[in-house]
């Protein structure tokens, strides 16, 4: 299965909602394209709920780092939520655990925007 991102909006902040395997592949550019197309449409609070990843490589990875690369860039915000331990563990092997805003659920996640 490869990833499905869908968006919706809380307020002002952008939640992405990301299901599947964040792998070399369809995977990645799905996931990329998807934050550009955020990032030109002008959205500058994104949020990116992970609880839907089964399964992360060092591809996926990169592409977090290009998505909050993008989003930074454009003049926004790229925090991540509900993350899974299969998420959680690679990040924080890399030490990218620091880089990005990270929360536990989605209200806390939104309200950190404030």
């Amino acid at each position: 299965m490869s990833v499905k991102v869908s968006t919706r909006q809380v307020g002002d902040v952008t939640v992405a909602d990301v299901a599947g395997k964040l792998t070399l592949g369809e995977g990645s550019s799905t996931l990329r394209e998807t934050l550009r197309n955020l990032a030109t449409q002008g959205h500058k609070k994104i949020l990116l709920n992970l609880s839907g990843v089964t399964y992360l490589d060092s591809s996926g990875i990169g592409e977090l780092v290009a998505g909050y690369t993008t989003i930074t860039s454009a003049g926004g915000k790229l925090k991540l939520v509900n993350l899974t331990s299969r998420v959680q563990n690679p990040l924080q092997t890399t030490k990218l655990y620091t880089v990005f805003d990270i929360y536990e659920d989605e209200t806390d996640g939104v309200k950190s925007f404030s």
